[in-house]
């Protein structure tokens, strides 16, 4: 935990000051729950999930980052929480000094709101950073944006909630929009095959696609191909919006966690020839089994949860990485790459007990995806969007 540092306070008795100790780091882990208790739509995350996420003695990006949490209290509640963060990879792949804000949860109040943006940019300012952008909790791989729709929709793995009154507070205490990140519901109906139709009916293993070959999922090999996808995923998304490569330890702690749920059939891998050249990732919905048993299960609860995660009683599942390697980009084959990857997960929806799978996050300027989801979806379900603010110098 880090030093201590000197508590702001207003006039009406808020304070903000940082996490010091274990105690307080579960308290700011649990703290969506207490302030969202209720709210139409909300659904706590498992506490397991999110200290995977938030723990610096769990989450991988503390190897490059550096992290702060802060909380507001009034007298001896929390009403809020925010986290700020240099990330060394970002820095060398922008080569722009900018921080991230995330783990933005608030009673929906601007001073409050106000208070813990403050204080996460003059911390980042202290660190050097011109610019803060965000909500990223806690970096590019985790969870990004402040959901500005969607909050009646059924949870997803991976996907932050926030109420709707949030995202106007965030415009008014100086932050500005920067990109929309939609999501889409994709329901696995009988008739999809019918509505996703690739272009020239083409086939991979046959005619102009006789050298496209598609790979599964090894348990026995997932060490491997997860570096596989990562190299893939990395190439794929390189220089666009907001991206920050994708390390070999953070790959290892992704498949630690996903192991025990993960199927043959969500590992799409796309080959031409020997070459990798296309890959999708598809992860059950945690909600489905444990939606209903809190953020902290009960002993019976947590019993419950290990016998729907044997019967794999999942009924959705969410896309959460898909890219397309340099090699074919840019060409006709590159551009059939992401129909590929989609129709073979649908063709994947009769060993898959999935009802309906979430496409995203997919950036509102990303025409060519849009183009192809949207014949599908035709409207997001969810958006979460990205914010920004200069930093002025001392």
């Amino acid at each position: 935990m880090p030093e201590a540092e000197d508590p702001r306070q207003s006039d009406t008795g808020l304070i903000v000051r940082p996490v010091m100790s274990r105690k307080d780091l579960k308290r700011f882990i649990r703290l969506p729950r207490t302030l969202y208790s209720g709210r139409d739509g909300y659904v706590p995350a498992l506490d397991m999930e999110q200290t995977d996420l938030l723990d610096p003695k769990r989450s991988p990006i503390f190897r490059h980052a550096s992290v702060r949490y802060f909380m507001a209290w009034r007298g001896d509640v929390p009403v809020g929480r925010i986290s700020a963060v240099v990330d060394g990879k970002a820095l060398e792949a922008w080569n722009e000094k900018i921080g991230w804000f995330g783990a933005l949860d608030a009673l929906p109040e601007e001073e409050i709101v106000r208070a813990l943006v403050d204080t996460a940019r003059i911390w980042l300012r202290d660190q050097g950073m011109e610019r803060m952008r965000g909500p990223v909790t806690l970096g590019y791989h985790g969870e990004s944006g402040l959901m500005v729709s969607g909050q009646t929709e059924p949870p997803m793995i991976g996907t932050p909630w926030h109420p709707p009154e949030l995202h106007a507070i965030v415009a008014r205490v100086g932050l500005e929009k920067s990109q929309d990140l939609l999501t889409f519901r994709l329901d696995l109906t009988a008739d999809l095959d019918a509505r996703h139709i690739v272009p020239g009916a083409l086939v991979p293993g046959t005619g102009k696609l006789g050298d496209v070959t598609v790979s599964h999922l090894s348990k026995k090999e997932i060490t491997a191909q997860g570096e596989v996808l990562r190299t893939l995923y990395n190439d794929g998304w390189s220089g666009t919006y907001n991206f920050v490569p994708l390390q070999s330890y953070e790959m290892t702690a992704l498949i630690g966690q996903l192991k025990p749920v993960l199927r043959p059939e969500h590992y799409v891998q796309i080959n031409r020839g020997d070459v990798p050249a296309a890959m999708a990732l598809v992860v059950p919905n945690i909600y489905d089994i444990a939606g209903d048993l809190g953020g902290a299960p009960s002993p019976l609860g947590w019993a419950k949860l290990g016998t729907r995660l044997l019967g794999h009683r999942f009924h959705s599942a969410r896309v959460i990485l898909l890219g397309v390697s340099h090699t074919v980009r840019g060409t006709i084959l590159g551009a059939l790459m992401p129909s590929l990857a989609i129709a073979e997960l649908i063709s994947r929806r009769k060993s898959l007990p999935y009802e309906f799978v979430e496409l995203g996050w997919i950036l509102e300027t990303n025409t060519a995806m849009l183009n192809l989801v949207k014949r599908l979806a035709p409207e997001p379900n969810k958006v979460h969007r990205m914010y920004e603010m200069a930093i002025p110098p001392l």
